[in-house]
């Protein structure tokens, strides 16, 4: 009975020992008889009890390291505090268990001096601009040498970016002065479109006033022209009226009657002038003399 119960004691000893179950995202790295074996792949497997052993254990899941906080100096002598995470996944468990005796800390300094060599490259202005970029870098130097070690690097964040009071205090300085430099740049421009609108606006009244007064007066210059136009076409009209008068029958003889009329008008306004002396015909019963007499005085008095 006790042979049975010892039998049995050892199978069950045996049984545990040969029976591994491996959970999903996990991988086991096997050693049989102290040298690399093999790994374990999620589910069930079987050993060799006594010779085959676990040795190590990883997790194929995406972990976060939480990189402690650092002083690094920029490229213009400023110092800064960087505080980061890494996140990285164990792809080869049989280096990760054989090429560091601990790639946690490998990869925690491996990324806190690539920090500080990435950073010791830009000024201070640019830390806090290029973050992406200051990522993506420390990313490619970690990941290149973490190859050997069975960890793939995914991405690097940086968590926070602290300079010095004194420093902070500057740059909260330097960004007030910016905004008010904005604003006073803001408001000269509006001033100085406000000015640009005004004279547009005077310049386009004045073209229009002066557009007006020269319709204006090429409306009056056309106004007198037709004016003119209608005086010279009546005067026209009128001698032609008379010209055809003087061609007909007894025209010559009412001119003569005509200019005599104007001749006695005129022998009236020049003998009404104190200081005009005439001279009469002494025969003012001839109408050529007279008329011959009327167009003397009437050249005199148009003199």
């Amino acid at each position: 009975m006790e042979v049975a119960i010892v039998f049995l004691v050892i199978a069950i000893i045996f049984i545990t020992r040969s029976i591994k179950v491996v959970p999903q995202q996990n991988s086991w790295v096997i050693e049989r008889l102290g040298k690399y074996h093999g790994s374990l792949t999620p589910g069930l497997n079987f050993l060799i009890p006594f010779i085959d052993r676990v040795a190590y254990k990883h997790s194929l899941k995406e972990i976060p390291l939480d990189v402690p906080s650092q002083i690094c100096i920029t490229r213009d002598n400023t110092q800064l505090q960087v505080d980061g995470i890494l996140y990285f996944q164990v792809t080869d468990p049989m280096r990760a268990s054989y090429g560091s005796s601990n790639y946690l800390m490998a990869v925690t300094q491996l990324s806190q001096t690539s920090l500080r060599s990435v950073i010791g490259k830009l000024e201070l202005d640019k830390t806090f601009e290029e973050r992406e970029i200051i990522n993506a870098q420390v990313v490619a130097a970690i990941d290149e040498a973490a190859l050997n070690w069975g960890v793939k690097v995914l991405r690097y964040e940086i968590k926070d970016l602290t300079p010095p009071k004194e420093i902070l205090h500057a740059m909260q300085s330097q960004i007030t002065a910016e905004r008010e430099k904005r604003a006073l740049i803001a408001a000269s421009e509006g001033r100085k479109q406000e000015q640009i609108n005004i004279a547009t606006g005077e310049r386009e009244a004045f073209i229009a006033r002066s557009e007006g007064e020269k319709q204006a007066a090429i409306n009056n210059a056309q106004g007198e022209a037709s004016a003119i136009m209608a005086v010279a076409e009546a005067n026209a009209k009128a001698i032609e009226v008379v010209a055809a008068a003087i061609s007909q029958p007894g025209g010559m003889q009412a001119v003569q009657l005509k200019v005599a009329e104007k001749a006695v008008e005129a022998y009236s306004s020049v003998a009404n002038k104190a200081t005009t002396t005439l001279i009469v015909p002494s025969n003012m019963t001839e109408v050529s003399a007279l008329i011959t007499s009327a167009m003397k005085m009437v050249q005199s008095n148009q003199a």
